[in-house]
């Protein structure tokens, strides 16, 4: 499972999930689900996402254990 920081980095750059999800080529509804720990993304949407917000993805994204 994947913490997420998109919602803090969208915040910072005034992007919506819909702005968001255009640059990157998904719908909406995928960055939502992504917030919301309901979806992990493949590699190249970190990687899309990160470079939209010119950091690393592991600034986006943090494994969480569940054990």
């Amino acid at each position: 499972m994947f913490k997420t920081n998109i919602k803090a980095y969208r915040a910072q750059f005034d992007m919506t999930q819909d702005d968001l999800a255009k640059t990157v080529g998904v719908r909406r509804e995928t960055i939502g689900n992504l917030e919301n720990g309901r979806y992990n993304p493949s590699l190249k949407l970190a990687m899309d996402i990160a470079k939209v917000f010119g950091c690393t993805v592991e600034d986006i994204f943090e494994f969480v254990s569940n054990g």
